[in-house]
């Protein structure tokens, strides 16, 4: 039976003294009122109102009653509305701080759209996994491998003038002995992960480049502006080099994926912003979304 709802009844008839007048301030039918006390009279095993009146009489179970009944409806009414904040509270969602104003703008949108409120905190990888270590957002999109990954965007190597060849190699970075320019190879904070910048340092290493020829750089801004002003290149995904004005091309030594997954403190956070956002995270990644993830 519905104890709350048959309660609800049984406290508005007991303080308006009439069954009529209880069922109309419950909202309900009078005839729907009755049952839900009958019930409650069955399952409580005594009568709470006195019949052979016409007013609705407490009995004195009724009276011993009503007190624990206010108390229930009282906190099923707390409840309800401690459920209605819950879901109108914003969802704290970390995400790269790569991703467009306007990308992020539409995402937030697309959730408005499916009653999903958002706050976004647009951080590096490492800021992102410790915002949600610290429980200081609800979730984060995070670097993950290409085989983990819900949404993967290919990465190359991009320049301010257009490359003659569709492929560029690493090892064309090398230059002569009388060469006092070497080109760089800027690795931006969101690609500063072991499963891209070790890969990547270890081609460097086996064409013989310097050390300081693939560096990581303090943002991407930084990066950005180095390669505009040089004849450097920048790791970046195809939508990236679009957004700056670069020229992308693949690596020709290498592939390399730029993966990203959702992580939360539960399973249901997980899959709600797969399932509810999926597309405009993609969006915001410049990405490919992967119906199943394995792992």
């Amino acid at each position: 039976m519905d104890i709350v709802g048959a309660c609800r009844a049984f406290v508005s008839v007991s303080e308006r003294g009439s069954f009529t007048l209880g069922a109309a301030a419950a909202q309900i039918p009078q005839p729907v009122a009755s049952r839900r006390i009958a019930a409650l009279e069955r399952h409580l095993g005594g009568r709470l109102f006195d019949r052979s009146t016409r007013r609705a009489t407490l009995t004195p179970f009724g009276r011993d009653m009503l007190p624990s009944a206010r108390r229930l409806v009282q906190l099923a009414e707390a409840m309800e509305y401690d459920a209605e904040r819950a879901k109108l509270a914003p969802m704290r969602l970390a995400v790269p701080d790569i991703c467009a104003t306007r990308d992020l703008a539409h995402l937030d949108v697309d959730a408005r759209r499916q009653g999903l409120r958002l706050d976004l905190h647009e951080a590096p990888p490492a800021r992102r996994a410790e915002l949600l270590r610290s429980l200081q957002v609800r979730a984060a999109i995070t670097p993950v491998p290409e085989s983990e990954a819900r949404w993967s965007a290919p990465l190359g190597l991009a320049s301010a003038a257009e490359p003659r060849a569709r492929t560029v190699y690493i090892e064309t970075l090398r230059g002569g002995r009388t060469d006092p320019v070497r080109r760089r190879v800027w690795i931006q904070p969101e690609d500063d992960v072991p499963h891209v910048r070790d890969r990547l340092m270890r081609v460097r290493d086996t064409v013989g480049l310097r050390p300081g020829q693939v560096t990581v750089a303090a943002s991407l801004t930084s990066a950005a502006a180095e390669v505009l002003d040089s004849a450097d290149l920048l790791l970046c995904s195809p939508a990236q080099a679009a957004e700056l004005d670069l020229h992308w091309r693949p690596i020709g030594e290498i592939e390399l994926t730029r993966g990203h997954d959702v992580a939360a403190a539960t399973g249901d956070e997980v899959e709600r912003v797969r399932t509810s956002l999926g597309a405009g995270i993609a969006r915001c990644l410049g990405a490919a979304v992967h119906a199943e993830v394995t792992g």
